[in-house]
């Protein structure tokens, strides 16, 4: 067993700043940061897939119901959905539906599995790997939706999302979660979090630049909304983030808090310091989560969930602290969760989430209900 090494936030400073006492040091390439958070492994491209996946096409979903391996390179059509409950809140998938290739499985037998995905409101292309729990496939829960939980990475967050590496374990964080009664089973939904890896873009449509924001905040849940059984409210809809991811996630959930109810932000940010942000100080005001945090509670509501993590070997929680300090009051909850011995790494963070932060976001989002008798 490797050990995991240690990440850079993912976070650089522009050009000519000096970089602060919290940040850690940059990769200098996309090949570095995929070899430093993947513990030398690779990383997942457009064109290679990876982990113990067979790679064959499933164009119906990610799930063990998918359709059977093809080669075939259109989307297949969507085969006859269930009817759903008589809760109002539940919406079944209408497609389009997209072909997904499998690239791992775990030992429970459910996949990871990627697809491309075109955003039709962003206008940006990257990919999308899913993965669905046992429960989703079980007759019993057929007509009920599921809970959403968009997993965003640290670093370059391209050209892949480090969460769907089974080595990392959130996958079974969440199915060890759902036997032992401590979280509701959660569909991830794992986007690419940067168009390139040349800059970072705080998840935000920084003007002259790919919408980042619109791809974060509507492709990826209209994405999911196509291919599987989901909630029509924000009850059933959550981020989680490493490092740069978590201030995605934080920052997401409070711009459009009707849309989403709560994140677990690990290791992360609180401010928006992409360097692509220069001239542009109203737009980046308008993606700062403490200014988004004073809109909120202004406003009065609704209430949002934000659970912090920080590991006790890694810097940052004087930032969650004070965050949590000045904002965490009226309809922004706040938690800070020590990770003890904890680092800046994906593995540490998982451990988090199977000590608590999973039951606690679980008890705050809406779960599937399974059919009468």
């Amino acid at each position: 067993m490797h050990e995991y090494p240690q990440q850079s936030s993912g976070r650089r400073p522009a050009p000519g700043r000096g970089r602060r006492r919290s940040r850690r040091a940059s990769w200098t390439g996309a090949g570095i940061a995929c070899a430093l958070l993947l513990g030398g492994a690779g990383c997942a491209g457009p064109d290679r897939d990876r982990s113990s996946g067979d790679g064959a096409a499933r164009p119906g979903g990610p799930g063990p119901s998918a359709a059977t391996p093809s080669s075939a390179a259109k989307p297949a059509e969507p085969s006859a959905a269930p009817v759903p409950s008589g809760d109002p809140d539940v919406q079944m998938p209408a497609g389009p539906r997209s072909e997904f290739r499998q690239t791992a499985t775990l030992d429970d037998g459910t996949v990871v599995s990627r697809t491309r995905l075109a955003g039709a409101k962003s206008g940006f292309e990257g990919d999308v790997w899913v993965w669905t729990p046992k429960e989703y496939d079980d007759p019993k829960y057929a007509r009920s939706a599921f809970p959403v939980l968009i997993a965003l990475p640290g670093g370059n967050g391209f050209p892949a999302n480090y969460w769907a590496d089974r080595s990392l374990g959130l996958q079974k964080a969440v199915s060890d979660g759902v036997r032992a009664g401590t979280s509701l089973p959660f569909v991830l939904v794992m986007p690419v979090l940067n168009p390139d890896a040349k800059y970072y873009y705080d998840g935000s449509d920084i003007p002259g630049r790919p919408k980042m924001g619109t791809w974060i905040a509507e492709d990826v849940p209209d994405f999911a909304r196509a291919h599987f059984r989901t909630y029509r409210s924000r009850d059933g809809w959550a981020f989680m983030g490493a490092s740069s991811g978590a201030f995605v996630g934080m920052k997401t959930l409070l711009q459009h808090p009707d849309r989403f109810k709560a994140v677990i932000a690990s290791g992360g940010e609180t401010t928006p310091d992409s360097p692509l942000w220069k001239g542009h100080q109203a737009e980046m005001d308008a993606n700062d989560p403490g200014k988004l945090a004073e809109k909120l509670i202004a406003n009065g509501g609704p209430d949002v969930y934000v659970n912090f993590q920080v590991g006790t070997k890694e810097s940052g929680k004087d930032r969650m602290t004070k965050f949590a300090e000045q904002y965490g009051k009226g309809p922004v909850k706040t938690t800070i969760r020590d990770i003890q011995n904890g680092e800046h790494n994906g593995w540490h963070y998982v451990r988090g989430m199977k000590e608590g932060s999973l039951e606690w976001i679980s008890k705050v989002m809406k779960g599937p209900v399974p059919a009468a008798g």
